[in-house]
This record gives structure tokens, sequence and C-alpha cells, in this order.
């Protein structure tokens, strides 16, 4: 099954974009090459970019917070076991105290080191980081692999906190709901949404050989799929045909 997923708020948006960020790093750090450690530097000024709004790191550290609390409250109730509940709360509370010591926006302090900061100057300009305009970076890359990935996991010890926070997050407001089946007719799937409960994540699922692609959008009152098909003209037409799909409802 291939999974989509569709934020409902800026706030969720965000944390989807830097876990995807952070998942790249984690496939190009390990690797040997110098163009995939290239690409590690580019997704590092990446996640700068995304990380540099004002209000980000205090939302993330309203949210550990807040989930903390909620957790807190089930204290007592015979249904919930107080050891997941300690590893649950103790781990938040990790996360926040690790990334409030942080002074700043994550990754600011890499902004004070020239010589990355003049690589992020030149990596947006095509071609613009040749060995002719950055001499010192084209020797970085051409030195070994170890060295290479040795200075990019130094670099990210800044953004870890960070990243283990969006995880966290995430991964607590996907397993909060569970999958329900559905079936889009001629096409098309729509949804009125309960009232009095702030969702926050759509998640769905679809066979991958049915070979159809889900356009979603969505409000707090209604939810919308639309099943296209990418055909030979090398456009999306919309599918007319019923097929299953698999939705969670994440709040």
């Amino acid at each position: 099954m291939i999974l989509y997923e569709y934020p409902f708020n800026e706030r969720i948006r965000t944390y989807l974009r830097l876990e995807h960020l952070f998942r790249r790093l984690g496939e190009l750090v390990p690797a040997d090459s110098a163009l995939s450690h290239h690409y590690a530097l580019v997704t590092i000024f990446e996640i700068m970019d995304v990380a540099a709004r004002a209000d980000l790191k205090a939302d993330v550290l309203r949210d550990l917070d807040k989930h903390k609390n909620v957790f807190n409250s089930y204290r007592g109730n015979p249904a919930i076991s107080e050891q997941a509940l300690d590893q649950v709360v103790g781990q938040l509370e990790r996360n926040f105290a690790a990334l409030n010591t942080i002074p700043g926006k994550a990754g600011q302090a890499l902004t004070e080191n020239e010589w990355l900061m003049s690589i992020r100057s030149r990596v947006g300009i095509p071609g613009g980081t040749c060995e002719f305009d950055l001499p010192a970076y084209f020797a970085w890359q051409n030195g070994t692999a170890a060295s290479r990935r040795a200075d990019l996991e130094r670099w990210l010890i800044t953004l870890a906190p960070l990243a283990e926070s969006i995880y966290l997050l995430l991964k607590l407001l996907r397993d909060a709901d569970v999958p329900y089946k559905v079936i889009a007719s001629n096409g098309q799937f729509q949804q009125s949404l309960p009232q009095g409960r702030s969702f926050q994540l759509l998640r769905l699922r679809i066979d991958p050989r049915l070979d159809l692609i889900p356009e979603i959008s969505g409000n707090r009152l209604m939810v919308s799929v639309r099943l296209m098909r990418h055909e030979a003209d090398d456009r999306l037409h919309q599918s007319a045909e019923d097929a299953p799909l698999e939705l969670t409802l994440c709040a």
C-alpha cells in the first residue's frame, strides 16, 4: 500500500516537511559518495530554511508540553499501564529539555560557520558549487568518506533535538487514531468531519496496483479525495472507477 498524508494546518505541514528532510539525511549521510554528501549538505541548508520560521521552536516545545500534560492526566486509570506512561512522558521531557537548551532557532549555530555559509550562498545558483567557484569545498569533497561523514554528523548535532522532537510528535499523532476502509465512487470520495474534534492529519492508503493518484483537499468541515491516473500524454486524468481506500483521521 502507498501511504499519502495530508496536513490540515500549517504547523503539521511544517513538521511533515522537516520529517521528509531529516529522513533524506538519514539515507544520504551514511553513504560514501561525495555526491551523496553534497546533497546531504544541501538538505541541511533546506532544514535551516524551514527551521528559520520564528515560531517553529516555540510550537514544538508547546506541543511536547501539551502531550506530556495529556499523558499525565491518564495516571490512575486502571486501563493504562503506568510503566508505558512513564516511558512516553520521560521521552517527552527529555526532548523538551534538549530542544529548550539550544539557544535561538534550530540550526542557528551553523550560521556562524563562515565556510558553510559560503557554500550555502552558492547552492542556489545553477552549477554554483563548481571547483573554480569553491575550491575549498571541492577539496572537502575529495577527502575521505569517513572525514566528510564526521563533519556532517558534527554539523547535525545542533539539529538533532529538533529532529527527535518532530519524529516523536508525528508518531504520537499518527498512533492516536485507527484506520477505516471506504470506497471512492466514480473516482471521488467526500466525507463531512464530525464537529467537536480538531483533526490535524489525514492518512490515506491505496493499493499501488490500482495505478491511481489521490488529490486530497480538506478543511475543518470536510475532506475530499479525487483519484487521478497518469496517462501517456504525461497528464493526470480523473478516474471514473470505484476504488477502495483506507483512511485515518488523526486528531
